[in-house]
């Protein structure tokens, strides 16, 4: 997913991650270069210099599997283009191994995915976060211990020059949009949907209004003060603020799955449930895990819509800070903030199995 935008960038970087004592020995730099092009290729490298195999969740070194940046514009945050990925809990094989001495080196190009058109100074820095980072074991007791683990690096800055006729928001990147394609009662289909997809995609999306109205719901018929376990497993300690963000979020999925033109396309072949482009609704890209998904329960396919659903910045704008139904739990015990920014814990609400009421 290689998208291009030129700017001007009159700066050479060079990043070093700020670690503390609960994290893994892991020495981390990163250079950014400006091509002639005006792309900048930024070149990540992550060094094991102490003794002992250290260990990162392999996301989080590729800008093209999650948002791995924090870059501002003259302080305001600049909009992160990229996809939002649904994926299963990560395993063993999700993590990248490191033996004593041994680098990663990955380059990757900053201005596919991060809105860096306009002039300004840039402020860019590594930023990570994810109750798995360094591990897949123990999910409980290492939320209650320390809470969500995160790696953070130092502070780049630099000029940027801008672009003349900047054109659409878009930028040429797939997605923008509902796109074109086959179209049934209003949905519609891009990347090759077979007739078969399509029937099962419109049950799904039926069966994600159904549990996106229950949620609607249950918010309607409680408050922060009347709470039960189905709120306080997903979201944690009810506050009046943390409550009214819950029944904004639904209500905001609710009314995308009703009244907004959601479409759908299948030609990702990656192992994920679905992704997408946070900044262009309401189209949704499905992965192989979904088509292997029930329709209702646990990581179903109608609660993958509602995860997706919700990581439009014009719905909830969640993100993903944790994976699966122990991790969502936990996050709700050590960070409930953050479980309300958290796509599955949406989505386990939604699909509320087992049975919470």
């Amino acid at each position: 997913m290689k998208f291009t935008a030129k700017f001007l960038l009159s700066n050479f970087a060079t990043m070093a991650f700020v670690a503390n004592a609960t994290k893994p020995a892991l020495d981390v730099n990163v250079d950014v270069e400006t091509l002639t092009n005006g792309n900048v290729n930024a070149t990540l490298t992550i060094t094991n210099n102490h003794q002992g195999q250290q260990k990162v969740l392999g996301w989080y070194t590729d800008l093209d599997e999650e948002h791995i940046f924090h870059i501002t514009r003259d302080g305001v945050d600049v909009q992160f283009m990229g996809p939002h990925y649904k994926r299963p809990a990560p395993t063993e094989n999700d993590y990248i191994k490191l033996k004593s001495g041994e680098s990663l080196t990955k380059t990757f190009e900053l201005t596919a995915n991060y809105d860096m058109n306009e002039p300004g100074q840039y402020d860019i820095s590594y930023e990570v976060k994810s109750l798995h980072l360094f591990s897949n074991r123990g999910q409980q007791k290492k939320a209650e211990r320390l809470s969500i683990e995160s790696l953070t690096s130092n502070t780049a800055s630099v000029y940027l020059d801008g672009i003349a006729n900047k054109g659409s928001s878009n930028k040429g990147k797939p997605g923008g949009g509902s796109g074109s394609g086959d179209c049934i009662g209003g949905t519609c289909f891009t990347g090759r949907c077979s007739n078969s997809q399509q029937t099962e995609i419109i049950s799904a999306l039926a069966a994600a209004d159904g549990i996106a109205n229950n949620a609607v719901s249950y918010l309607n018929s409680h408050s922060a003060n009347n709470t039960s376990a189905r709120y306080t497993t997903w979201f944690g300690q009810a506050t009046a603020s943390r409550y009214n963000t819950a029944k904004s979020n639904f209500e905001a999925i609710n009314d995308a799955i009703d009244n907004q033109p959601v479409a759908f396309d299948c030609s990702c072949k990656k192992s994920y449930f679905a992704y997408v482009y946070p900044n262009q609704p309401y189209k949704v890209y499905l992965c192989s895990a979904f088509w292997n998904a029930n329709e209702l329960g646990t990581d179903s396919r109608a609660g993958t819509i509602i995860h997706e659903l919700s990581h439009f910045n014009a719905v909830a704008g969640t993100d993903d800070v944790v994976y699966g139904q122990s991790g969502a739990q936990s996050l709700a015990t050590s960070n409930p903030d953050q479980a309300l920014n958290n796509a599955d814990s949406h989505e386990y609400f939604a699909e509320n199995t087992p049975n919470l009421n």
